[in-house]
């Protein structure tokens, strides 16, 4: 086919303009760029564009190029690699779908940012995994679900679930939903619910400092299994605090109280009446054991403890 001057040079302007990253600074596109393009085509390999409300810039990269879709305001990364990119925060995925919106100022901002899979969030001390994100940039929370299951490391700590896990940036806070659990080496607590506290570490990186676990709460160590209905773990110092039915199980010994406070560091346990006196459990072999159960009609701590010469 023989172009004509005319349409050549347009042609050559739009060649040049879709192999140029383009750019939408504070959420206006280029005039060049809106005077040429149509909804559905296939715009350069890199994008900047500005998130709702006060959040920063959002950077979004990807090899397969980025599809603009004017009708439904949204932008299309396609892999095998596809990243979106804000502050010290990194979404990778297969694909990247970033929904926008006109602000009051007349500019163009990003509200939502969905990943499919094979989706990797980072950020200085955190890599989370999973099938599909949904990022909501207003309120600055990630729900990162699909992963079979899906996982957060942390330093030593690692968090999966087989629900959905959230991220709220602002509240330093992750959120662990159905059967979820957390470990660290030798020691696992297992909840329906996860929350794990953060902070800053060294050179800016987060770490875990606290992790509070709700219902059919299970804590296990090399030689115990503790139940409960609620549990706090103070992770620097391996303190962990149970209340609500607790019970402790040791080889086959158990005791029942109202709360307990375990050391997993030592394997220390210590069970509570539910007045709030303390005491200790002792098997007739020597070691320390507790359980968390309901106590009896008043309210103090019974246990049942199997004779040494009886175990096998």
């Amino acid at each position: 086919m023989k172009w004509s001057p005319y349409t050549m040079h347009a042609k050559n302007r739009l060649d040049d303009l879709i192999n140029t990253t383009l750019r939408v600074s504070r959420g206006v596109v280029w005039a060049g760029v809106l005077s040429l393009l149509s909804s559905g085509v296939v715009l350069a390999q890199g994008l900047d564009l500005r998130g709702g409300g006060d959040s920063l810039p959002i950077g979004i990269n990807a090899v397969g190029g980025i599809e603009w879709n004017q009708d439904q305001k949204v932008f299309i990364a396609s892999g095998p690699a596809a990243t979106a990119t804000q502050g010290d925060m990194v979404i990778d995925a297969d694909e990247l779908r970033a929904y926008y919106r006109d602000a009051d100022t007349g500019n163009t901002e990003i509200f939502r940012l969905d990943a499919v899979g094979q989706v990797r969030i980072t950020s200085p001390g955190r890599i989370a995994t999973g099938g599909h994100a949904v990022y909501d940039v207003d309120k600055s929370v990630v729900v990162l679900k699909d992963g079979n299951p899906v996982k957060l490391i942390s330093g030593s700590d690692v968090i999966i679930t087989n629900g959905q896990l959230e991220f709220w940036d602002q509240r330093n806070l992750a959120v662990a939903r159905g059967g979820a659990q957390a470990a660290r080496v030798d020691k696992r607590i297992r909840a329906e619910v996860l929350t794990a506290h953060f902070v800053k570490g060294d050179a800016g990186k987060s770490q875990i400092e606290l992790i509070e676990a709700f219902d059919n709460v299970r804590i296990d160590t090399d030689s115990e299994q503790v139940f409960s209905d609620r549990a706090a773990y103070n992770v620097p110092t391996g303190l962990a605090r149970l209340t609500g039915s607790v019970k402790i199980i040791r080889g086959g010994n158990q005791i029942n109280g109202c709360s307990a406070d375990i050391d997993l560091n030592t394997g220390i346990s210590r069970l509570n009446s539910c007045d709030g006196a303390a005491v200790s459990g002792t098997t007739a072999g020597g070691a320390a054991g507790g359980v968390n159960a309901k106590p009896d009609a008043s309210g103090r701590i019974h246990g049942v403890l199997e004779p040494k010469d009886r175990k096998k």
